[in-house]
């Protein structure tokens, strides 16, 4: 089939030819769902789903509204979440069988679950944890730990802690709001029974509900003073096709002892801003981060690159009048480029 064979096609092209080849195997799809053939969907689903990107990992889940979802999920892989959700963006709506998601969802009935690990019984009922909240920080650092541990290997026991996790959360408010996850082979201190975990999530969403902007300061490699702000909280999962990194750098004219911004360029650079933040929808591209230091402001703006932001930012700076402004474009899924603003 055409499908498997051209793997030399953007990711949008195999997208497309997803989503043709589901059209014409849907009723074959359906007919092993309803007689119970797991091995048979597992085996036409899996390489359709491989033939738009080897990385991406597919299950069958119990849907909202419809009897089953198929979820492509990135699994945690940064880099892969924009292509998981465009996959989702292309789906045909949702009817009675079938409802797609680019993550996993979490289960209402997580705790009556019980799924085989590493050969043994994985009940979800008996799963605790161990949180921390560190202060001021909008994570959960989480130990996992379960009865069977213990004889279980680290990966295993790793890979079972972070499917329960997206399974009692969801993947994305996993990656928005877990830090440090750690398999245990020994039950932490004062443990939590998981149950619990949606709870103590939504203390910290309420804590940092509304999004601000945080000041930074540092010291360039030479010893320079370097003046920053950033959103906080700031993740890359509350943006997942925006994967267009447009860097700005715009020269400015006066400057303190440090290199910093002086009279009317902090002006001239605060208007910038706003023009910038008014020019762009909401729903194509955001400001992120900027950074002054050395007579340079970098602003960071991350964009879905089917939108025509990065035209608007290229337009909006040959308005800059203190220098020439420099606009570079890069792809950048990972965020890696504002990563020591990453929150």
């Amino acid at each position: 089939m055409r499908l498997f064979q051209r793997k030399s096609e953007p990711h949008g092209e195999r997208i497309e030819a997803f989503w043709a080849w589901w059209a014409q195997t849907r009723p074959r799809l359906d007919a092993m769902l309803e007689s119970g053939d797991e091995a048979g969907l597992a085996e036409v689903l899996a390489p359709a789903v491989a033939a738009i990107d080897e990385g991406l990992v597919w299950e069958i889940a119990p849907g909202r509204t419809a009897g089953q979802a198929l979820v492509v999920t990135a699994a945690g892989a940064p880099e892969l979440r924009p292509l998981a959700h465009r996959w989702a963006k292309a789906a045909p709506p949702a009817d009675e069988t079938w409802e797609f998601h680019p993550s996993r969802q979490a289960n209402p009935d997580v705790m009556d679950l019980t799924i085989h690990v590493g050969g043994r019984e994985f009940a979800f009922d008996r799963l605790v944890l161990g949180l921390r909240v560190p202060p001021g920080r909008p994570r959960i650092d989480v130990v996992v730990f379960h009865p069977i541990y213990p004889d279980l290997d680290d990966d295993t026991r790793t890979e079972s802690a972070l499917l329960a996790l997206d399974w009692i959360l969801g993947e994305d408010e996993v990656a928005r709001w877990v830090g440090d996850i750690t398999a245990a082979s020994f039950e932490p201190i004062d443990p939590v029974p998981a149950v619990h975990l949606p709870a103590v999530v939504a203390d910290v969403v309420r804590e940092f509900s509304e999004q601000r902007w945080v000041m930074l300061e540092g010291r360039t490699p030479s010893g320079g003073k370097v003046v920053a702000a950033a959103r906080f909280p700031l993740r890359a999962v509350d943006y997942p096709m925006f994967d267009q990194h447009i860097a700005v750098a715009l020269p400015y004219g006066e400057t303190d002892e440090d290199g910093l911004p002086a009279g009317a360029s902090i002006e001239a650079l605060d208007t910038f801003s706003l023009e910038l933040a008014t020019e762009l929808s909401e729903d194509s591209a955001v400001p992120v981060a900027h950074m002054s230091a050395d007579g340079v402001r970098m602003l960071h703006v991350y964009a879905d690159p089917d939108s025509d932001a990065a035209d608007r930012v290229r337009e909006l700076a040959k308005s800059w009048k203190q220098g020439r402004a420099k606009v570079e474009i890069a792809t950048d899924p990972g965020w890696l480029s504002v990563s020591h603003f990453l929150s």
